[in-house]
């Protein structure tokens, strides 16, 4: 996608620029047969003007990509939504009467066990949907592989909403985790193709943000529904979880498909309709010239082979695979477990049950607004940096949790902990969690996009079954109950998740995907990225 104006036009005036640009020849843009030569004047042109574009412009002029990356990411909240539950209910008195055993105290308590089983069920469900999603969204578009994951996640529900035993609820949290994955999977994918360079941070961060608003929500359902001495406090909050995958359907029926997926596919004609649909049509004049573009970048993978995860692991593709791998699996190592679990960590660090859901609400909604500073801060000061220096700023944090639980004790001591507890799982969707979401979306070839987020997200769920397991027993009263000084074990992975960031994470801010598979391919060192110049017409 491109600027509207085309720059190879001779003047300001509006008639002027609109002959010029009828005047040129724009056939070999939509030509199936035509050499990259044909249209690689266009190309350059196009991706020019979107490195000249500035954040708002690109607002003004792609007002329906930034609508249709805001419906592709709040699919993130039925993920969100389940987890969060799932962590509220082991904090919530009638679940644990229901379906708990007493502990040490004679208080009331869902085994560790158990806690974790529920726990990592939807991840071991996600697995699989990762795994399907990469060659069913290579096969027929993002759109289709998102809607058919709404349809299950709709049939999925019954079986958690009539569920009567902790058995029970593991299954229908493994088969919710199978349409979890295909969310997951594409949104990242999906919104980093439809919108200009300018926007694929927002674009991206926005998943982070929707993940906030699924706790938030969560956190208002519980806080009301937890003082309730009947089933109705834990069946209504699932229940409300049917509010969204048919709306949601219904939108994604009519949003249009990637432009970078038709390409892909060879259908010019429907990406060209497609960039039409995403952008401001009374505008935009050079849609070809963006179809060029999105054909040299494809030109530049290509190959005979249909897409396999086999590529993921050869040549270059290696370390960029490793890099999205590596990235999501370090959401679950650098603090974001004490975040998905921050009301029932406020329980074990001594608050009581109204304040600890209340503290749980307050976080997620601080969360929603540091994740849109968040896209201010990696708009302009970069990915890397925000998500290196931000992973080693909550290592700081968390090592100061893991002291303020190894002093006796008291008052004093519990609200600390509760603070710090905050302070972390907020500001881990200020630096870290959200720059992430953009690494993933843009470190991937385009050919390869569908199949390296899953298989990265895939890396993300293998690493936070068993944090799940470490987390709850660091916790629970029947583990090791550890409170605050779990903060030294995640302080600890958190700093090996910096180092390694700081020597392999590439900055690619303002990069056009061309640059970025051009900078891999020519090895360029990590902390090398940010000063090296591609030039315009590098086609290798």
């Amino acid at each position: 996608m491109s600027n509207p104006v085309d720059s190879k036009s001779p003047g300001g005036d509006p008639a002027e620029v609109e002959a010029h640009a009828a005047y040129v020849d724009h056939g070999a843009d939509l030509d199936e047969k035509a050499m990259p030569a044909a249209y690689k004047a266009d190309a350059i042109e196009a991706e020019n003007a979107e490195h000249n574009m500035g954040v708002l412009e690109a607002v003004r002029l792609y007002p329906m990509a930034s609508f249709w990356a805001f419906v592709m990411s709040t699919t993130i909240i039925m993920e969100s939504y389940c987890v969060f539950l799932m962590g509220a209910f082991v904090a919530m008195d009638e679940f644990k009467n229901t379906f708990g055993v007493e502990d040490k105290d004679g208080n009331m308590q869902i085994e560790a066990s158990w806690q974790s089983a529920l726990q990592m069920g939807g991840p071991l469900g996600a697995i699989i949907g990762v795994c399907i999603a990469g060659p069913i969204t290579s096969r027929i578009g993002y759109r289709w592989a998102t809607i058919g994951g709404l349809m299950l996640l709709n049939a999925f529900i019954f079986v958690f909403y009539f569920a009567n035993s902790l058995a029970v609820m593991f299954v229908s949290q493994l088969l919710e985790g199978v349409p979890w994955g295909i969310f997951i999977a594409n949104a990242p994918a999906y919104c980093s193709e439809i919108v200009p360079i300018k926007l694929r941070a927002p674009a991206t961060q926005m998943l982070q943000m929707f993940w906030a608003i699924g706790a938030i929500i969560v956190g208002g359902v519980c806080y009301v529904y937890e003082s309730k001495l009947d089933p109705v406090a834990y069946r209504i909050p699932i229940a409300l979880q049917w509010m969204f995958p048919t709306p949601l359907a219904i939108l994604l029926y009519l949003a249009p498909e990637s432009p970078w997926w038709l390409v892909r596919k060879g259908r010019l004609e429907e990406a060209a309709v497609s960039v039409r649909r995403l952008g401001r049509a009374s505008v935009l004049t050079n849609i070809d010239e963006s179809i060029a573009m999105m054909r040299r970048t494809i030109e530049l993978e290509k190959t005979e082979k249909e897409p396999s995860y086999l590529e993921l692991f050869k040549g270059t593709d290696t370390y960029r695979t490793l890099i999205v791998c590596g990235v999501y699996a370090a959401q679950n190592l650098t603090g974001n477990l004490i975040a998905n679990q921050a009301v029932y960590f406020f329980r074990q660090a001594g608050i009581d049950s109204n304040l600890a859901f209340a503290l749980g609400l307050i976080t997620s909604a601080l969360q929603t607004v540091f994740v849109m500073l968040s896209w201010i801060l990696t708009s302009y000061l970069g990915r890397r940096t925000i998500y290196v220096w931000g992973s080693l700023i909550n290592v700081c944090f968390l090592v100061a949790l893991g002291i303020a639980g190894s002093v006796p004790k008291s008052t004093a001591s519990s609200l600390a902990m509760a603070s710090l507890g905050l302070i972390v799982s907020v500001g881990f969707t200020l630096g870290p969690a959200p720059a992430s979401w953009v690494i993933i979306a843009e470190t991937s070839a385009i050919r390869l996009r569908p199949l390296t987020t899953g298989i990265g997200r895939a890396a993300y769920y293998i690493v936070n079954i068993p944090c799940i397991f470490l987390a709850t027993y660091m916790l629970n009263t029947t583990g090791v109950d550890l409170g605050g000084r779990c903060g030294y074990v995640w302080g600890a992975t958190g700093f090996v998740c910096f180092v390694v960031s700081y020597f392999y994470l590439p900055e690619m801010k303002g990069r056009s995907f061309r640059e970025i598979d051009i900078l891999f391919k020519r090895r360029v060192p990590a902390r090398q990225w940010k000063n090296t110049v591609i030039d315009i017409n590098d086609d290798e």
